[in-house]
């Protein structure tokens, strides 16, 4: 990719062949790489040039890369750190991430390994940029302060960068995901971005109003149109001219009248209900669905026309199962949120089998029945922790291995770690019908080991 390969590397490391090994191979490979060779020289070096990306060795003459990380990480608060090692354990493979690593390679280094890993991290960097910086678009374009974003996982971070992207445009805009998303704050997001930021944007939701009444709610209706309409009613598009609309649930527009909103996005007039007169707006409109589009088009359902009409530019918000990495950032802020809202401060947290059931669960709900777990969490909750029996029953089962996601390597290494030993030893005692001898032969472990990460994980057993 073209923007790692100008970055600029640092190779903390105190022996001279090793240093100078991996300098010329990156300034080979494209790379602005420097040298230091010891902690006090790799500071001076991050705080004169600010590196993209860190390489550390764990062992230094005058400190070692464990107590030298987070003084790093205190002047590139966003670069990636790669530890170092020649003795590699995984007690300090945890100590390493807990710290701020970014990665943990051994030595001797395979160069080829290197330098993948030197690419995802660039790649990461570049997204973590991008949404700082959406941030401060954020807060430079709104009086008050912008809504959380949280998004920690590549998908949410490739998804926002785009978004800002198109928030700038006029394009129309088709949001897709299944309920409970955030389609909503997605659109929020972009109008927020918008140049019509400060006009008006109205939303409606296609699914909850009546056939008869959303033609109305939309384009408004004349006095006398029909039986109670004893005044002029304006519409969501003439409130909303210069600003936009976000149409919640397109794809439960009633048929007919999809042709009247066709005729908004291609000419940007249409007539109250029982009107004659032709009205003439300018809306940008943001639409939002859960239902695949193109097939209720095939199935005569949806007219293609408005569905290429509104599909300029889609964005798709993944469900919560494939973005495993914002589940436990949701989670710590929408308990921020409640704690405040019910008046129970006390709560600092959670317990750490509280974090393994909220990892494991698959969430069909998604954020939106994240934030209903944590609410109902802080309700019930009697400790200064959330623990896992606050959480509804529901969420406590094991999550099949088929859905653990791809990048679980990117999950802090702890939480990595216990949700797949987690679901190895469920799905081991649910082959052997639960007998903990035999279980135990097959994840090749003590029956009494068994036991103990039974009782750790707070498995139940059958009976």
């Amino acid at each position: 990719m073209k923007q790692s390969k100008k970055a600029k590397i640092l190779v903390v490391e105190d022996e001279d062949t090793q240093r100078n090994i991996l300098v010329d191979f990156l300034r080979h490979k494209g790379f602005t790489p420097f040298g230091a060779e010891s902690g006090q020289e790799a500071l001076a070096q991050a705080q004169r040039h600010h590196p993209d990306l860190v390489l550390l060795d764990w062992k230094l003459p005058d400190t070692d890369g464990l107590s030298l990380l987070p003084k790093l990480r205190e002047v590139l608060p966003l670069s990636p750190i790669i530890i170092i090692t020649a003795f590699a354990t995984v007690e300090r493979a945890v100590e390493a991430m807990k710290k701020g690593a970014y990665h943990y390679l051994t030595k001797p280094l395979n160069l080829e390994e290197l330098l993948l890993v030197i690419e995802r991290a660039l790649r990461s960097l570049k997204l973590e940029r991008e949404v700082k910086e959406l941030r401060k678009q954020l807060e430079s374009v709104v009086s008050s302060p912008p809504p959380d974003i949280v998004a920690e996982s590549p998908k949410m971070k490739e998804l926002l960068t785009l978004a800002s992207k198109v928030a700038k445009s006029q394009a129309t805009v088709l949001i897709s995901g299944e309920s409970g998303t955030g389609k909503e704050v997605l659109a929020n997001l972009i109008y927020r971005l918008s140049p019509r930021a400060h006009k008006p944007f109205l939303k409606i939701n296609c699914a909850a109003i009546p056939e008869g009444l959303l033609e109305s709610e939309l384009f408004g209706h004349e006095k006398g149109a029909f039986t109670g309409a004893d005044r002029l009613k304006q519409g969501l598009f003439e409130l909303a001219h210069g600003g936009t609309i976000f149409l919640d649930e397109i794809g439960d527009m009633p048929f007919a009248l999809q042709a009247k909103l066709l005729r908004v996005l291609q000419e940007g007039t249409f007539r109250r209900v029982g009107g004659i007169k032709e009205l003439k707006v300018d809306v940008r409109v943001i639409a939002a669905t859960n239902q695949d589009l193109e097939s209720l088009c095939k199935d005569g359902k949806f007219r293609e026309d408005l569905f290429w009409r509104l599909n300029v530019v889609n964005l798709h918000l993944p469900p919560l199962r494939e973005r495993r990495e914002d589940i436990i950032p949701l989670a710590r802020y929408f308990l921020k949120r409640f704690v405040q809202k019910h008046g129970k401060e006390d709560i600092k947290g959670f317990s750490k089998e509280a974090l393994e059931v909220l990892l494991s669960y698959h969430f069909p709900g998604n954020v939106r029945e994240l934030e209903n777990m944590i609410e109902r969490a802080v309700i019930l909750a009697e400790e200064d922790y959330i623990t896992k029996e606050d959480f509804p029953p529901v969420a406590q089962g094991p999550m099949a291995l088929k859905e653990m996601p791809d990048l679980l390597e990117t999950l802090p290494l702890p939480e990595a770690v216990a949700l797949l030993e987690k679901n190895r030893i469920i799905e081991a005692l649910k082959r052997s019908k639960w007998i903990k001898a035999r279980a135990a032969e097959l994840l090749g472990i003590s029956e009494r080991v068994l036991r103990y990460k039974i009782e750790k994980y707070g498995i139940s057993m059958p009976g």
